[in-house]
Order: structure tokens, then C-alpha cells, then sequence
């Protein structure tokens, strides 16, 4: 039998609907792997085999009533931001020691609601603050890949980078992830993965663990543009509970992913053509512009003039948002607690002890921008340039721009404990360059693998579209997948 782990999601969908294997039986295959593989890759912080093989057994029961869902007995991973009831749930963070919540998030409630089985919870940078998975608690997640005659470990990206990981290192069949500037796309470009960040508002943000709450958006990872497609429609839809969901209904993403991108107009950025770009990254943003030219999409040059103020607007609104954000956790209800001679001793010992440095800088930032004196001077001044932002989309798209191609990061994956990143937080923060943008304006993003670089590292191109058009953004990110025809399988050394 063809090992079970290697298959996509549409595949093994396939090989269910058809009685070739069992849910079960795949996911026996998956829980193998994890306990092979997750020692060297660390993307999983707690696996959840028991409960697996339960609900692997209710898919087959389903199955073979003709009552299955759209991913029966498809094993997936979740990010540890999701809350899973009565499973560990802490952000990667040692403040939430211990927690387990009675409820579960809506987006893992819609996928199990459609037969889909869960693995385990997956490894990320704390409360999702960090573009390399070094700031969790239970340490980094490791990139599959490996630079070719190195054994040197790379990081899998952040925040998200135990979904990525795991989907790369054939952990799970895919994941679920968040991203507040990037923690979707750029993971999955270090892993060539496919990542999608939707609409925000697409899918509900209840039962997630909070960063900034006006930038969070669930997505997937997953190893092709259709799983992706399939995950989304899954994760996706309207919820009363969160006032920021959009009751609009969910397409079938799926159904759009062979559509072409004959007739659409593909938007080029000046400003995204940065100083000091590697030559392979231009080249390779180059490259996807011919493949979407040959299968009769129009390439046309576009502006974003604000794009250069969005990196430091994004690190004074999302601060802010998680200083707030996180002042709930002080060690009285849940999770971890410090004792202190009284209760503001109690509380700072306790936060103190539970948050990480990353975190604590965060909320530090925040608290500042938000302070009486510098409310109006870095918080008002940082919304009106995100409002900027967001009309120079607009205008594109007003243009006849129908989706916008970018590199989806500035480099490939970098070495666990690179020196001058851990020296310098503003270094590790322009990782996330060609994607906060997309967060400030609240657009759909999707990042595809595109191709490799001279160390033969994966490298991803992201592609920006219009609100709540995830539609066209599948579609376009399918020609760069089947025009880029890689092989995008990491060797394995775990």
C-alpha cells in the first residue's frame, strides 16, 4: 500500500470514498509518523492519539452508513491558539500552564462538525508573537527542509510554524493556523506548503486565543492549493458569536481552484521591489508573472504608496491590541500562579514567570502607545496610516486589478539561532515585510511554493486579492503551482 501519510487531502478523500483504506487505517498511518518524527520536528506539543482513533472509528461508521462528511477521516493538526474542549490549550505559553478548555473554537467545531479527525496541537511562536517558532515555550518547530550538504536546522517560520512543519514533514494532512501579519503565508513559504490567510471576518475568530484582535485571521496549511480550498470552506462561515464575522455565504472554494486566470488583471507593486532583494527572489517573482502571462492573465504595473509605513504601523497597532488583549491572564482563574505577599505581588510575579521575552516586549510596546501622552502620537497616527493602506488596495482594485502578485518573503528559511536576528528584533520583524500589508487592509493572501533557491530551499510568491475573493486567488495560485511543478517535498532525515 502507498504510504498513507504521503497522500492530499483530495486523495485520501478519494481512497476513502472508494474503500481503498480505512479512516482508521489512515489515520493509524499518521499517528506512526508522529511518533517517528515529532522528537526531531517538535511541531506537535501534545498529540492526542487516543481521541483520534475515536473519532477515526466514527468517520468509518459514517462512511459506511453514506453518511460522511466533506473530510471524513481526514487527520489534521491545530495550532495550540485554537481552544480544543477538554485538551490542552495554552498558545504556546507557559502563563496558561495547565489549560484545558470546556469549549471548543468555532473553526475546529466546523471541522469536526465535517468528519475531519484530530492528531494533536501544534507548536507556535507564544500567544503567535515571532516570524521563526523560537519564541514558544516548548521551543522551536524545525523545517523539514534542509539546505542541500547541510545538517544545519532551519526554522519552519512563524508564528504558524508547527501547522507548517507538520503538513511539510507529513505530520498530518493539514492544519489549522492563524495569521496577524504573516503567520500563515510565511511558514508556508519556508515550507513549501500552501498557506492562506482569508478575508478577515471570513472565519470566526471564536475560541482563539486573542493577539490583536483587529488583525487575527484562521486559515489553513496545506501541501496543495485544493486542500487549502478544501480546509477553507470547511473553516469558514458566519458566527454570532464573533462580532466580526461577515454573513456572507461560504463558495466552494474547491470548485474555483481549476478556473484559470484568463481575462484577470495581476498587479505589480513598485514598492514591493525592495532594496538589497535577493536576485532569486526577483527572479523568481518574475518567473510567476509569465507563468499567469502564458495562461492569458494581463500583467499590470500598480502602486501602493503607503506600503513603506505599513511594518512600523503594524508594530504599534498590534502591540497595543495584544497589551490589552493579554492583561487577562494574571494567574487568578486559570493557568499559572506565582505566589506573591499580596495580589499585585501575586500578578507580577506570575506574569513575569509565564510570559517569554518576545511577549513581554509586546506588551511593553503597547502599553506605551497607549499611554496618555502617545495615544494620539503613535496609536491615532498608526490607524490613519492603516486606513491609508487599505485605499491604496482599493484604488488598485478600483483600477481593474484583480489580484496582486508579491514574493511572499524576503529570503528563504534561516538557521535556528541566527545570531543577528536574536540581536535584533527590528531585523526578525522585516520578515514579515511583504505581509502585513494584507493584515492592516483586511484582504485575502495566499502564499504558494514557486520554486527553490541555490541551497534548495523552498521559496513562496503570495498573491493579495479582494475582499472576500479568495475565489480568484485559488484559482491564480493553482497556475503558479502546476506551471512550478516542483517537487516540493523535503528528503527525509527524521
Amino acid at each position: 500500500m502507498t504510504d498513507l501519510t504521503r497522500l492530499s487531502i483530495a486523495e485520501a478523500r478519494k481512497g476513502l470514498t472508494e474503500k481503498t483504506f480505512t479512516a482508521t487505517e489512515l489515520t493509524e498511518a499518521y499517528v506512526s509518523a508522529i511518533d517517528a518524527g515529532n522528537a526531531a520536528l517538535n511541531a506537535y506539543v501534545v498529540t492526542t492519539p487516543d481521541k483520534a482513533r475515536e473519532m477515526a472509528a466514527a468517520s468509518d461508521a459514517k462512511i459506511a452508513a453514506g453518511t460522511a462528511g466533506t473530510l471524513e477521516g481526514i487527520p489534521l493538526g491545530v495550532k495550540d491558539l485554537f481552544a480544543t474542549k477538554g485538551v490542552h490549550t495554552q498558545a504556546a505559553s507557559h502563563i496558561l500552564d495547565g489549560f484545558k478548555p470546556e469549549y471548543e473554537s468555532t473553526v475546529t467545531a466546523n471541522l469536526w462538525r465535517d468528519g475531519a479527525v484530530m492528531l494533536g496541537k501544534l507548536n507556535m511562536d507564544e500567544f503567535a508573537m515571532g516570524s521563526s517558532n523560537e519564541t514558544s515555550y516548548y521551543g522551536p518547530a524545525i523545517n523539514p527542509f534542509r539546505a542541500e550538504g547541510s545538517e544545519e536546522k532551519l526554522v519552519a517560520g512563524g508564528s504558524s510554524g508547527g501547522s507548517a512543519a507538520a503538513v511539510a514533514g507529513w505530520l498530518c494532512a493539514g492544519a489549522t493556523a492563524t495569521d496577524t501579519g504573516g503567520s500563515i503565508r510565511q511558514p508556508a513559504a519556508f515550507t513549501g506548503t500552501v498557506g492562506i490567510k482569508p478575508t478577515y471576518g471570513r472565519a470566526s475568530r471564536w475560541g482563539t486565543v486573542a493577539y490583536a484582535s483587529s488583525l487575527d485571521q484562521a486559515g489553513p496549511i496545506a501541501r496543495t492549493v485544493e486542500d487549502a480550498a478544501l480546509l477553507l470552506t470547511s473553516m469558514s462561515g458566519f458566527d454570532a458569536k464573533d462580532s466580526t464575522s461577515v454573513n456572507i455565504p461560504v463558495p466552494d472554494f474547491a470548485a474555483a481552484v481549476e478556473r484559470g486566470v484568463k481575462g484577470i488583471t495581476i498587479g505589480v507593486p513598485r514598492e514591493y521591489r525592495m532594496d538589497g532583494m535577493p536576485e532569486e527572489i526577483e527572479n523568481l517573482w518574475k518567473q510567476g508573472l509569465e507563468w499567469l502571462k502564458a495562461e492569458g492573465a494581463t500583467v499590470k504595473d500598480i502602486s501602493l504608496p503607503h506600503t513603506k509605513y505599513a511594518l512600523p504601523a503594524y508594530y504599534v497597532v498590534s502591540p497595543a491590541e495584544a497589551s490589552s488583549n493579554l492583561a487577562r491572564y494574571d494567574g487568578v482563574k486559570y493557568g499559572l500562579r506565582v505566589s506573591g505577599k499580596d495580589i499585585t505581588d501575586m500578578y507580577e510575579l506570575t506574569r513575569a514567570a509565564g510570559f517569554g521575552r518576545e511577549v513581554k516586549r509586546r506588551i511593553m510596546i503597547g502599553t506605551y502607545v497607549l499611554s496618555a501622552g502617545y495615544y494620539d502620537a503613535y496609536y491615532v497616527k498608526a490607524q490613519k496610516v492603516r486606513t491609508l493602506i487599505k485605499k491604496d488596495f482599493e484604488d488598485a482594485f478600483n483600477a481593474g486589478v484583480d489580484a496582486i502578485l508579491t514574493p511572499a518573503t524576503p529570503s528563504s528559511a534561516f538557521a535556528i539561532g541566527d545570531a543577528k536576528l536574536a540581536a535584533d528584533p527590528v531585523a526578525m520583524y522585516l520578515n514579515d515585510i511583504f505581509t502585513v500589508t494584507v493584515n492592516m487592509a483586511g484582504l485575502p493572501g495566499i502564499a504558494v511554493p514557486a520554486g527553490k533557491d541555490g541551497k534548495g530551499l523552498p521559496l513562496g510568491l503570495q498573491l493579495i486579492g479582494k475582499p472576500f475573493d479568495e475565489e480568484t486567488l485559488f484559482a491564480a495560485a493553482r497556475v503558479i503551482e502546476k506551471s512550478a511543478g516542483g517537487d516540493f517535498a523535503p528528503k527525509q532525515w527524521w
